[in-house]
């Protein structure tokens, strides 16, 4: 943190529609005037550490960012079985996915220090796949990440329909997200018309951005990995230089 930084953390309180959601919210208070804002998005587990984390190192690189709460009520799981519960059929239902975040991003876009005009979304895991399901959608961002996020979905972007440009950070030995669903993205992208990039990892699996990554519930193919985390983030903020007009 930078000389004469002061972070300030705290709840926000949102709804979609009648789901009431506590986010985690992260700023510098030294930093004057309107800064552009992330939203972050956890992994399927819910918002924890990690996507808080996060949070506060964007804020110390002078953003205004908002972890968001996908499931209300700040919902947790410790187990699979109770985490794909959690997801239930956000999994399955971009339109519901893609207005949950979509909640999230406005209240964000209200906050007095935010500049509207700057907004992008980041997301790990599950929340990779739903800023790109932001993407999809038309949402007007910059630019969303996703690092080791899920690249299928039901509802593919239509020609032109993407706004944001799009960063996809993937691991290249990731038995969850395979070649062959990469190279399908890709071709949605091409077909959409979207400025897309992809960056695959080398000797990188599932979760590589956690360093908690297969320590509460262990899977075949989920490991930290602090050589593409690194690389990945670097990269993270090239891209928000690049969108955002810093030169």
């Amino acid at each position: 943190m930078g000389e004469g930084t002061v972070l300030k953390t705290e709840d926000l309180n949102y709804r979609d529609g009648d789901l009431d959601c506590r986010g985690f919210l992260a700023f510098d208070e030294t930093l004057q005037g309107k800064r552009p804002g992330i939203l972050v998005v956890h992994e399927a587990w819910g918002l924890g550490d990690h996507a808080m984390e996060r949070a506060q190192m964007l804020a110390k690189l002078g953003y205004v960012a908002l972890a968001a709460d996908m499931y209300g009520g700040r919902r947790q799981a410790t187990d699979l079985p109770t985490a794909m519960g959690l997801i239930g059929d956000l999994r399955t239902n971009p339109k519901k996915l893609r207005a949950r975040a979509g909640a999230a991003i406005a209240a964000l876009k209200a906050l007095p220090n935010v500049d509207g005009g700057k907004l992008a979304a980041i997301g790990f895991c599950f929340g990779g796949t739903t800023v790109l399901e932001l993407a999809r959608g038309g949402a007007d961002l910059c630019g969303v990440v996703s690092f080791h996020g899920g690249l299928e979905t039901a509802a593919p972007a239509e020609a032109g329909a993407v706004k944001a440009k799009v960063l996809v950070c993937t691991g290249a030995d990731d038995p969850m997200i395979p070649p062959a669903q990469v190279v399908g993205f890709e071709e949605e992208m091409r077909q959409s018309g979207a400025d897309w990039q992809v960056i695959a990892y080398g000797g990188t699996v599932h979760s590589f951005t956690n360093p908690h990554a297969g320590k509460v519930v262990a899977l075949p193919g989920v490991v930290y990995n602090e050589r593409s985390d690194k690389r990945s983030w670097a990269t993270m903020r090239a891209f928000f230089d690049e969108i955002f007009g810093v030169s």
